[in-house]
């Protein structure tokens, strides 16, 4: 079997990124550039997105960035088929919005939970769907959603965050029940561990300076796991993965 890359050389292999930060997201849109991917990277601002478009293309490669509010239904249809027609065929999703917030169960108002569950499960939802919709004719593709350790397990105090990310694996898996067989793969993964971001380095530093160790996770190895998944052949294809570095406990 070929590897699920959906090679087409009739038009650009597009590999979208939902939420492109400047750690683990952006890692991945340079990975998949590097690959030969025309990368389209959204954030809700579009100027945040300019480092990393510079980025990419001073190293080679072909970028487009889009201001997105990937809880906006029209935004993300008018995404989807803005890059079907004028950019090259979605060969690739991830969707990377995080959106973890921590407080009592008491102190969790209704605004705060509902933006939780939006930001990281309903614009999740929105994605996957607009994905399938452009994939399901071609019978190929990838749609990779970003996880944590609240997917699989609530916290104190992250009522909300966990809740959202429940939704947001459960819809990974019934994608998967119903996509795989038609040919497209989705993937779950569930990042068990502090990430090397300016957040940790600032507010975490005690944990920061596990990275001498390699205690904490690296985006861009991150990011080649995202690029393995997607190149996996199809009779062998991982549905979730999770990745922790080795002090880690589970």
């Amino acid at each position: 079997m070929e590897p699920n890359t959906g090679q087409d050389n009739t038009r650009p292999q597009v590999a979208v990124v939902i939420g492109a930060g400047d750690a683990t997201g952006g890692a991945i849109a340079k990975r998949f550039a590097r690959e030969g991917l025309t990368v389209v990277a959204t954030r809700r601002h579009r100027d945040a997105l300019d480092p990393l478009l510079e980025d990419i293309r001073q190293a080679g490669g072909a970028a487009h960035g889009f201001g997105c509010d990937a809880r906006d239904e029209t935004a993300m249809v008018e995404l989807f088929d803005r890059i079907e027609v004028d950019i090259g065929e979605v060969a690739l999703v991830v969707f990377n919005i995080g959106a973890n917030v921590r407080y009592s169960i008491t102190d969790t108002s209704a605004r705060v939970y509902r933006k939780v569950w939006e930001m990281a499960a309903f614009a999740g939802f929105l994605t996957g769907r607009e994905a399938a919709r452009v994939m399901l004719p071609r019978h190929r593709g990838t749609v990779i959603f970003t996880g944590a350790t609240a997917s699989l397990r609530g916290g104190a105090g992250f009522s909300a965050f966990s809740g959202a990310k429940f939704a947001l694996r459960a819809l990974a898996q019934s994608m998967a029940r119903e996509l795989g067989p038609q040919g497209i793969h989705v993937a779950h993964t569930v990042i068990d561990g502090a990430i090397d971001t300016d957040f940790i380095r600032d507010n975490f530093p005690e944990r920061y300076a596990l990275k001498e160790q390699d205690g904490i996770l690296n985006p861009e190895h991150i990011a080649d796991q995202y690029w393995q998944l997607h190149g996996q052949p199809r009779d062998c294809w991982t549905h979730e993965l999770d990745l922790r570095p080795w002090i880690e406990t589970f």
